[in-house]
C-alpha cells in the first residue's frame, strides 16, 4: 500500500509517486500561524489538509514513523502593532507575550474542535533564534548573503535557480511588485534575513546588532532543527538519506512566493543542498459565497465566530466545517457557502445516525467503544484509495457514502466501518463523540433546542385558536429550512422534510433494539428524544399486531 502514494509536487508541477528518504521516519513540515489575530476559516484549510495528510503517512507508514513539524510565528511586525493597540500600558515584551498566548491558545482550541491531531512538534520561532543566526552566519561566509545599513539581506543573484518553485525569473520581476525595493539592496528582489530593532521592538543580540529575523529564515531554521539536526543520528546512511533535506513542505498556494521560494533558497545555500523537501504541497484559496475573503467586504469570518457564535449560520460543529473544508480537492479553490455547510451538516447526520444506530452501540460510552472496534475493523479500503491519489477527498466522501448506504441496507460491518473511517479521518474522535452525536443527530428542529421546539408549541397554539396569519409566518420559517410542518386531527403536528427523515431513523433504530431486546439503547433513544421534547407513544398495529411507535409533542 506504502508506494501506492501519489502526490502533487508543486516543484516540479507533477503528480509522483511518493518515495519517503526514510520509510521509518516520514518527514511533514507545514507553515502555522502569525498569532496576532484569531484564525480565519482561510487559515483553516491548511490545518484541516494537511492534518488528513498527516492520518494518512501514519495508516501507511505506522504512527510511529511520522514526524509532524508545524511552527508557531511569534515574532513578527504585526504582532508588534497588535501588542501596542490591545495592550498599550503594559511593557513591549509583556503586551507582546499576552498577544502570542492568548491568540495561540485560542488557535489550538479552534484547530482541535475541527477534528485535527496535534503534530509531534510545534516550535516557536522565538524558540530557535540560535539556529537562524548560525544559518545566516554561514549564508554570509559562503557569500548568499550581505550586510548593508543595519540589515542583512539575501543576495538572490547569488543563486543560479532561484525561482524553481515559483517558476519565477529574477529578470522579469517588477520592482515593487511583492518586495520593497530599497537603495541599500543590490537586487531589487533580495530579502531580509535579519533587520535591526529600536528600544520599543523585540530585539536579541547578534553579530550585527541588536535585531530580529525575518519571516523567510524562521521556517528554514525549524525545519532543519526538527526534521534533521535532532533526527540525524538515528538516521541510517544506506545511500537514501540526504543531509539537511526532509520529505514533503506544505502550506497554503499564496505561500509560494515569496514564503517558500525564500525558503528554499536559504536553506538550500547555507547547506549546500539542491533539495529543501522532496515534495512541495499548496493547498488552494478560500473564497466566501463567491467573493475573496476581505475584512472590508465584511466576508471575513474566524474558525471561532463560526463555532461559538451566530454569524454565518452558526454555531457550527467542527466536524461539519472540516467535511464542508474536504468536499473540494485541496488544490483547487473552494467557495466557502452556507449553502455547502447545511449539505454538510446533513450528510453528517445521515452518516453518524446509521453508524450509531444501524452499529448497535450506545453513544453515551465517551468513544471507549471506539478503541475496541479497531481491534477488527480498520478505515474503508476504498477510501483510503481515493486518499492516495493525491488526497482525493470528493472521492473519498463518495466512498464514504457507498459505506453508508451499505449501513442504511442493514450491514452491521458497514455500519461500524463507517464509524471507524469517520474516526480515524478526525470527525469522530473520543472527546468530541458526544457533542457530536448531541448536535449531528437531530433534525432542524432538534438542532435548534428550545428554541426550535418552542416554536413548534407556539405553532400548535395559533392553529388550535385558528390564527392563521401567525401560524403561516411561522411555517414558512420552517420551510425555508426544508422542514414542512402540517397538523392531524387533535392537533398532532406531523413534519415532513428532514425533520421527519431524522425521527423516523430514529422511532425505526428504536424499534430494531426492542426487537433485539436492547432495552438499555430503546430506553437511550425514547429519553433523548424526550429531552427534546419529543414524546414517543407504543401501540400494536391493528392487522398485523406488530409493535408500532407515534410521536407528539410534550406538553
Amino acid at each position: 500500500m506504502a508506494g501506492g502514494l501519489k502526490l502533487y509536487n508543486t516543484l516540479t508541477r507533477e503528480k509522483v509517486d511518493f518515495e519517503p528518504i526514510d520509510a521509518t521516519n516520514v518527514r511533514l513540515y507545514v507553515c502555522g500561524p502569525t498569532v496576532y489575530d484569531f484564525a480565519h476559516i482561510g487559515n483553516a484549510r491548511p490545518v484541516i489538509v494537511f492534518d488528513v495528510l498527516y492520518r494518512l503517512l501514519r495508516h501507511v507508514y505506522g504512527e510511529a514513523h511520522v514526524t509532524y513539524v508545524r511552527n508557531i510565528t511569534d515574532v513578527d511586525d504585526k504582532i508588534n502593532a497588535r501588542a501596542l493597540r490591545d495592550f498599550p500600558d503594559l511593557p513591549l515584551n509583556e503586551a507582546i507575550r499576552a498577544v502570542t498566548e492568548k491568540t495561540e491558545s485560542q488557535f489550538h482550541s479552534d484547530v482541535a474542535r475541527l477534528g485535527c491531531l496535534k503534530p509531534n512538534v510545534e516550535p516557536r520561532a522565538t524558540d530557535n533564534i540560535e539556529q537562524m543566526k548560525e544559518i545566516i552566519i554561514r549564508l554570509i561566509d559562503k557569500g548568499h548573503a550581505y550586510v548593508a545599513a543595519g540589515e542583512v539581506l539575501f543576495d538572490t543573484r547569488s543563486m543560479p535557480d532561484y525561482g524553481q518553485l515559483s517558476k519565477r525569473n529574477l529578470d522579469e520581476q517588477q520592482a515593487g511588485a511583492r518586495v520593497a525595493v530599497d537603495a541599500h539592496k543590490k537586487n531589487p528582489g533580495d530579502f531580509v534575513l535579519w533587520k535591526l530593532s529600536s528600544d520599543n521592538e523585540p530585539g536579541w543580540e547578534s553579530p550585527w546588532g541588536r535585531g530580529r529575523p525575518g519571516w523567510h529564515i524562521e521556517c528554514s531554521a525549524m525545519a532543519d532543527r526538527y526534521l534533521w539536526e535532532e533526527i540525524k543520528d538515528s538516521l541510517t546512511p544506506r545511500g537514501k538519506t540526504r543531509p539537511h533535506q526532509f520529505d514533503i513542505h506544505g502550506g497554503g498556494l499564496d505561500l509560494i512566493f515569496p514564503h517558500h521560494e525564500n525558503e528554499i533558497a536559504q536553506s538550500c545555500c547555507a547547506n549546500g543542498t539542491n533539495v529543501m523537501a522532496n515534495v512541495w504541497m499548496h493547498n488552494g484559496f478560500v473564497q466566501v459565497e463567491g467573493r475573496k475573503m476581505s475584512k472590508s467586504d465584511g466576508n471575513f469570518v474566524t474558525i471561532n465566530e463560526l463555532l461559538a457564535t451566530e454569524k454565518f449560520g452558526g454555531p457550527w460543529h467542527g466536524a461539519v466545517l472540516r467535511l464542508a473544508m474536504l468536499s473540494s480537492h485541496y488544490r483547487e479553490p473552494i467557495d466557502f457557502t452556507l449553502s455547502g455547510l447545511e449539505l454538510a451538516l446533513k450528510t453528517l447526520r445521515r452518516w453518524l445516525d446509521a453508524a450509531r444506530s444501524l452499529g448497535g452501540y450506545s453513544m453515551s460510552t465517551n468513544g471507549h467503544y471506539l478503541y475496541e472496534i479497531r481491534e477488527h475493523f480498520s478505515i474503508g479500503d476504498k477510501v483510503v484509495e481515493a486518499l492516495l491519489d493525491d488526497l482525493n477527498t470528493p472521492a473519498a466522501i463518495a466512498a464514504i457514502e457507498d459505506c453508508y448506504k451499505q449501513a442504511k441496507a442493514g450491514s452491521k460491518n458497514a455500519a461500524i466501518e463507517l464509524l471507524t473511517t469517520l474516526d480515524t479521518l478526525g470527525f469522530v474522535t473520543p472527546d468530541n463523540i458526544d457533542a457530536i452525536s448531541g448536535l449531528l443527530s437531530g433534525d432542524r428542529i432538534a438542532e435548534l433546542g428550545s428554541k426550535g421546539i418552542a416554536k413548534l408549541r407556539t405553532l400548535q397554539t395559533l392553529q388550535a385558536n385558528k390564527a392563521m396569519v401567525a401560524a403561516s409566518s411561522i411555517m414558512s420559517e420552517f420551510e425555508d429550512q426544508g422542514i414542512y410542518v402540517r397538523f392531524e386531527k387533535g392537533g398532532v403536528v406531523s413534519i415532513d422534510g428532514d425533520g421527519s427523515d431524522w425521527l423516523t431513523s430514529q422511532i425505526e433504530a428504536r424499534l430494531t433494539m426492542i426487537k433485539n431486546k436492547n432495552w438499555t439503547e430503546a430506553d437511550r433513544i425514547r429519553d433523548q428524544l424526550l429531552s427534546k421534547g419529543i414524546q414517543l407513544k407504543d401501540g400494536k398495529d391493528p392487522i398485523t399486531g406488530e409493535r408500532t411507535t407515534t410521536w407528539e409533542l410534550k406538553r
